[in-house]
């Protein structure tokens, strides 16, 4: 049986491959604990996404993911988290067209998973009931953002 991700593809085949997945910025912070660990009331929940790429190579390309989630009840701020999870892609012979949809949908999807854990561990590890972000829909904000671009030239 041979390994299918060692194996060269034949010349011109187009090639999409994770190379590398990683934590690229943290920060949790806490600022009222361990008062903030009584009963503090109905908490309301604030998060922020936002995805980048850039091309690192002729055939690489970085993927990002920074995600903030803010955790208030009323003014007071319970926690706070700030990640940044990052993706090196490897995408040789891909049309031009295809290439800026894979880095807004295909990428970003592969990555969320990854970063969704680290803030459900970091907010568990922090003291709090995890945090578990519900599913994006990244063919839809892409899209959003390509009609944003639109109105805008």
């Amino acid at each position: 049986m041979s390994d299918e991700s060692t194996q060269t593809p034949p010349a011109g085949q187009p090639v999409f491959r994770v190379e590398k997945l990683y934590l690229k910025d943290l920060s949790f912070e806490n600022p009222n604990a361990p008062e903030s660990f009584r009963d503090p009331g109905e908490p309301r929940t604030e998060y922020q996404l936002e995805s980048n790429a850039t091309q690192k190579g002729p055939e690489h390309f970085e993927a990002t993911l920074h995600i903030t989630v803010k955790v208030l009840v009323g003014e007071v701020t319970l926690f706070l988290v700030d990640v940044t999870y990052a993706g090196l892609f490897l995408m040789r012979n891909i049309p031009r067209e295809h290439i800026a949809p894979m880095l807004g949908i295909e990428c970003p999807n592969i990555i969320f998973p990854f970063a969704r854990q680290v803030v459900a561990s970091l907010v568990t590890e922090g003291g709090y009931t995890p945090v578990v972000l519900d599913p994006i829909n990244f063919m839809a904000l892409y899209q959003q953002q390509l009609q944003q671009r639109q109105q805008e030239a």
